[in-house]
């Protein structure tokens, strides 16, 4: 609290006699009655003025001038140039609005050039912790995966994101294959793959996955909408209704009404109907149904790891979220114009959502980046910390 303004009654209510104006004056009875506004101070920028003077040696007579801290060096301090890249990342503004508002709001003029100038260092100031990260990948129990379309001066690319259980790790790639994946993760990922049934995935990882169920039920409920045929219609109640019975399942797992033990045991018959449900229709004549079986066929063991495996969830909606928020921006920013561009967006992707994760404020962790930065000292970890 900054301030109190006591506010006095003119008169009083019983007799109309007036009353002492000042607080000083006054006699009161009972509590104090209160209510509080939070208001904005006065909005002026910050200025640090560095004067280095030329200070007499008494013994020789010689003049030194001190150099700038390093923290000092350039026009913008760190946070400042911390909030640049806080607004167009975190609020997704684009970079003129981001200019407009740090001229009517807080009274900085600041060119385009500046801001991008100011947004390439909060990049270069997380280069090690987004370095740290990309290497844990590889060592993770379970992860969840999934990509969406990019643009680079037109051009298209393609924004991966990949969830770990405290951390989220963004890049921009040109490819959707599975180069991306023995890029990131190595030849092999020793842990779980969670992700939806694009070939890619199936073709570089030959371990445990998780397939998403989410994506599961929109293609069946796709089915079903368009559903001209016996097939269909039989094959989207059917599986539809051991959908449902499976979560109903998993729901009271979730709720501790029973222990992994009890759900193993329970989803078996369940695990069995689904892979004669989908046996059934391999031959079938609707194309749809017969893609769609063939896939559950193939890979029905890769549907159920969430079961056994702790830490494993169902569906791929965590990675889903993370991409929502590159997607947004994509099309608030159109992507990226530069390579140095796409290295940035990865980079404050990936700390802005790691911070969220974490429960840290995103703001205060790019600012101490950036003093670390010019200090060339090193910057806080992402990486959780060993208890």
């Amino acid at each position: 609290m900054r301030e109190v303004r006591p506010v006095l009654p003119v008169e009083c209510h019983g007799c109309g006699h007036s009353l002492p104006r000042h607080p000083e004056e006054i006699q009161t009875v009972g509590t104090v009655q209160r209510h509080q506004v939070t208001e904005l101070p006065p909005i002026q920028p910050y200025i640090i003025e560095y004067q280095c003077p030329k200070v007499v040696c008494p013994a020789c007579g010689e003049g030194t001038r001190a150099p700038l801290p390093e923290e000092a060096q350039g026009d913008f301090g760190p946070q400042l140039m911390a909030l640049i890249a806080y607004l167009t990342v975190v609020c997704r503004m684009p970079r003129r609005v981001v200019e407009a508002f740090l001229e009517h709001v807080l009274g900085i003029s600041m060119s385009l050039g500046s801001t991008q100038k100011c947004w390439e260092q909060a990049s270069a100031a997380v280069a090690e912790p987004c370095r740290e990260l990309e290497e844990q990948l590889k060592n993770e129990p379970v992860l969840n995966s999934d990509e969406t379309g990019w643009r680079n001066n037109g051009e298209k690319r393609y924004i991966w994101a990949l969830v770990a259980r405290h951390f989220v790790f963004y890049t921009v790639a040109t490819t959707r294959s599975s180069e991306v994946l023995i890029h990131l993760l190595g030849a092999v990922f020793a842990g779980i793959l969670c992700s939806d049934r694009y070939g890619a995935y199936f073709k570089y990882h030959k371990g445990l996955a998780q397939l998403c169920w989410a994506h599961l039920k929109r293609d069946i409920l796709g089915i079903q909408d368009f559903a001209k045929t016996t097939d269909a219609e039989r094959f989207c109640r059917d599986a539809l209704a051991l959908y449902a019975s499976l979560f109903r399942l998993w729901r009271k797992f979730q709720r501790g009404l029973i222990d992994r033990t009890q759900l193993i045991a329970r989803s078996i018959p369940l695990q069995k109907r689904w892979f004669a449900l989908a046996g059934r229709y391999l031959d079938s004549d609707d194309r749809e149904v017969r893609n769609l079986a063939t896939a559950l066929f193939q890979h029905c063991d890769k549907l159920f790891t969430f079961i056994e495996r702790p830490g494993v969830e169902p569906t791929n909606n965590a990675v889903e979220r993370a991409l929502r928020i590159a997607v947004q921006w994509r099309k608030i920013a159109f992507g990226n114009r530069s390579a140095q561009g796409e290295v940035a967006t990865a980079r404050l992707l990936t700390v802005s959502q790691t911070c969220r994760m974490q429960g840290r404020n995103p703001l205060g962790y790019l600012t101490e980046a950036i003093i670390c930065y010019r200090r060339r000292q090193p910057p806080p970890s992402l990486l959780p910390q060993q208890k």
